[in-house]
């Protein structure tokens, strides 16, 4: 017997849906229901993995690409840091007990333009008040910021419906 999703809906309700943990290829950023998901501004989760070997784990927003998730962050930062070191990242976005998580590699862009065109983009995802973005962008400015891409190798999800069902319920 499976769980139920609380992500769609109350279980017994037409809008719950079977799920399990299932492990996805990189492509599963490509499905629509993950994508649907991860197009909501939630806050995400990474882990790096500290020079002693140990996990280091840091609360980000983001932005989804096609097939690649974009963080970015301002220079100096220990998780960043591990990253130059170590490309390795986990991404975990979840609603309660319903999460993708993302399993990937990173390339580090140092670019200020694109760095700081990207911090616009992601911000406005998730300061939707004119005078509150441009205020936070302004204070972005004045840092020597950093974007990340996360690259998937492996998706993970619980919750979030399978694509056959998803299908169905348009």
């Amino acid at each position: 017997m499976g769980c139920t999703s609380r992500y769609l809906g109350p279980p017994g309700t037409a809008d719950s849906v079977p799920c399990s943990v299932r492990l996805m290829s990189a492509d599963g950023l490509r499905s629509p229901a993950i994508r649907h998901f991860l197009d909501r501004p939630r806050f995400a989760t990474i882990a790096t993995t500290d020079p002693s070997g140990a996990p280091f784990t840091a609360v980000v927003w983001y932005s989804l690409g096609e097939s690649t998730i974009t963080i970015n962050s301002s220079e100096g930062r220990r998780w960043p840091a591990n990253l130059r070191r170590d490309p390795r990242i986990s991404l975990t976005v979840e609603q309660g007990y319903d999460y993708v998580t993302v399993l990937g590699r990173v390339t580090i862009d140092d670019d200020q333009e694109r760095a700081q065109r990207n911090m616009a983009e992601i911000t406005a995802r998730y300061i939707t008040k004119p005078d509150a973005l441009a205020a936070r962008l302004e204070d972005f400015k004045k840092q020597q910021r950093i974007m990340i891409e996360i690259h998937p190798h492996a998706v993970l999800a619980h919750g979030v419906p399978a694509e056959k069902r998803s299908e169905e319920r348009t």
